[in-house]
């Protein structure tokens, strides 16, 4: 552990906490109002322009009216746990930021520091558990609900959680396994060391860095970082995982009981979170607050203030991963979403894990093959499917063509015909039409049914 850690002065620490927390205040306004925009650019909209400048007043607006708007419990509801759970999403979602780091070392006020709360030997587990205690929120308030909405939210939130943080802790123990530490700063500082670079006229490698080229962990344990962006956007409860909170399904889902300023802070940690699963995203595999390559080899660009403007960049990007998924993807059917997590990406993350434990040298190899046997695989599971579907349609192609003419009132109730079915002529029927020189005709169609 480097000693400038849990060595800076109280006020420093204060004013670090401070900072961090209007930091995500001001962050999250700004992102309601980037999502709608986002959004509304997606699909051809607007988007808040009238409130404020480029209506970023719109979030401002928003928030004041979740404050004063009348907060009432339901008469059903455990009031503990009620007023419990908000509380606990609150909590997590500032709480992880405290080991996230923001850039190197830097002087502050004379004293030369990190921006970053703290460091632990064991952050990445911490991020883990925070994480999950956030999840506790959910479900401790779908189980205080007065309603069966509620209540399923609250346990569809729980299988998420199970099943989904197995997957993202898989992906982490890859990171963890390459760079040797749970120390974030150590795996961030570790993304900075050179990777071989071979010269394809002479084969001579590179290893001295000249290059400029690092080992960012999203390319050399590709499978850890596709199956943690799979997972992170199924913790966070976001399109199109968004099960717990179905509008569609269950009205608002573990929300449902609550309103006003409790609404607001499950409201305002869903979108912490989204920043937090972003910026945990950011620091095991993009590199955290490093330059990115070819910019690591301009002079001058290494400075640690500049590192803090682009890991905020980075995170923004990954942010925006969230708002193309809601705009452009479908919800999940449920059971799709469980098989997702139990059949396909725990099952990947382990293969490719004891792959690495074997030959950790070959880890990006090992991530290139398994991305060819995983589409391999999956198509074909598709082709499969696809010849299933024609052969049902076959089966019932050839099943109405054997029904194509039938009697709808053989069974005593009127019945109607299936796609390719012919009625015949009801008996006792008369029809009736105009004809062009406004007389009406009169047909008797007692022929064509028997009695």
């Amino acid at each position: 552990m480097n000693p400038i850690f849990f060595a800076d002065p109280w006020w420093l620490v204060l004013i670090k906490v401070l900072g961090l927390f209007v930091l995500l205040l001001v962050w999250t306004i700004f992102n309601v109002w980037y999502e709608r925009r986002l959004l509304g650019k997606m699909q051809n909209r607007i988007g808040p322009v009238m409130n404020g400048p480029l209506g970023l007043g719109q979030a401002l607006g928003d928030g004041a009216k979740l404050i004063f708007k009348e907060d009432y419990r339901p008469a059903n509801t455990d009031g503990l746990i009620f007023n419990l759970a908000p509380i606990l999403s609150g909590f997590a979602a500032f709480t992880a930021w405290s080991v996230i780091p923001f850039a190197g070392e830097v002087t502050m006020f004379g004293v030369e520091t990190r921006l970053q709360l703290t460091d632990l030997p064991m952050a990445a587990l911490f991020v883990l558990a925070i994480a999950s205690i956030g999840i506790y929120g959910i479900v401790l308030a779908g189980w205080a609900g007065s309603n069966s909405y509620s209540f399923l939210g609250g346990i569809r939130s729980t299988a998420q959680m199970i099943s989904y943080e197995l997957a993202m802790g898989l992906a982490i123990v890859g990171v963890l396994m390459r760079a040797g530490s749970m120390s974030t700063h150590q795996i961030v500082e570790a993304q900075n060391q050179p990777i071989p670079f071979a010269n394809p006229f002479t084969g001579e490698l590179f290893m001295n860095g000249d290059h400029g080229i690092t080992g960012w962990y999203f390319f050399l344990l590709f499978p850890c970082f596709v199956i943690y962006v799979i997972a992170m956007v199924g913790e966070t409860n976001r399109a199109p995982f968004d099960l717990p909170e179905a509008e569609s399904e269950l009205v608002s889902g573990f929300m449902t009981d609550y309103s006003g300023f409790r609404y607001a802070m499950f409201f305002l940690a869903e979108y912490i979170n989204m920043l937090t699963v972003s910026a945990v995203c950011v620091t095991l595999f993009l590199g955290g607050y490093l330059m990115p390559w070819p910019l690591n080899l301009i002079p001058g660009l290494d400075n640690p203030w500049l590192g803090f403007l682009v890991f905020l960049i980075k995170v923004q990007l990954v942010f925006s991963l969230f708002m193309w998924l809601r705009g452009a993807t479908w919800r999940f059917r449920y059971d799709h979403f469980m098989d997702l997590g139990w059949k396909y990406l725990i099952e990947i993350a382990l293969v490719y894990l004891i792959a690495v434990m074997i030959y950790p040298e070959g880890s990006a190899f090992f991530g290139v093959l398994t991305a060819i046997v995983v589409y391999f695989l999956y198509a074909s599971k598709r082709r499969k499917d696809l010849e299933a579907r024609v052969e049902y349609t076959e089966e019932v192609t050839t099943d109405r063509a054997e029904l194509e003419t039938f009697d709808p009132y053989a069974g005593g109730y009127p019945v109607p015909p299936r796609k390719g079915q012919v009625l015949p002529e009801l008996a006792g029927v008369v029809t009736s039409r105009r004809t062009d020189d406004g007389t009406v005709e009169e047909t008797d169609t007692t022929e064509g049914r028997d009695a």
